[in-house]
């Protein structure tokens, strides 16, 4: 069955891996997260002061039926490593996005990260298909889409704005729910 509506707050689990709903709570780590000039690179959305953090929080803490956006944290101690999300939910389709702070780079944090999400929009939201884009530049998203099981299927020419204001190619990559699962 499809995804046809609010989707209500959920906790995944993935080795090592806590993912949660985000909290207002959230805000500092937030804002030293978006300073990474890695994450300000590749999101559209700035974050530069704590208005804007709480604001940023806001618009993944609200009903939404459109996305579920998760905070991706240490299971061991709670530290906050990244950010997940299943954006642009319409009927058995969807999007995926991430992010992972410095500290949390080159681990396999985002490859686990969207694994489970991944997995849990087809089991839990009925989805069939689910895309992930990246701007062509960004070798470590690439890697994270062949690693969690999205398959290359094309370029799409200038595509998108990112947060340094330039438009880039983005490579598409997606996963059906008839994929195999991705090897570990």
């Amino acid at each position: 069955m499809p995804h046809s509506g609010t989707v209500e707050p959920v906790a995944l689990t993935a080795p090592g891996l806590s993912l949660r709903p985000w909290r207002m709570t959230d805000a500092p780590v937030v804002l030293a997260a978006f300073a990474d000039p890695a994450i300000a690179r590749w999101n559209p959305q700035q974050v530069t002061d704590e208005a804007g953090a709480a604001q940023w929080l806001r618009r993944r803490t609200g009903a939404d039926d459109s996305a579920i956006s998760l905070a991706v944290t240490d299971a061991a101690d709670g530290a906050l490593l990244g950010a997940v999300s299943l954006h642009h939910l319409h009927g058995e389709d969807a999007q995926v996005g991430y992010w992972t702070t410095a500290a949390a780079r080159g681990r396999g944090v985002a490859t686990r990260a969207v694994t489970v999400l991944t997995g849990w929009g087809f089991d839990r939201l009925g989805l069939h298909r689910i895309e992930l884009c990246h701007a062509v530049p960004n070798v470590a998203s690439c890697r994270v889409a062949e690693r969690a099981g999205y398959a290359a299927e094309g370029v799409l020419r200038e595509s998108y704005r990112y947060g340094d204001g330039r438009r880039y190619d983005e490579h598409l990559h997606a996963r059906l729910a008839t994929d195999p699962p991705p090897a570990r």
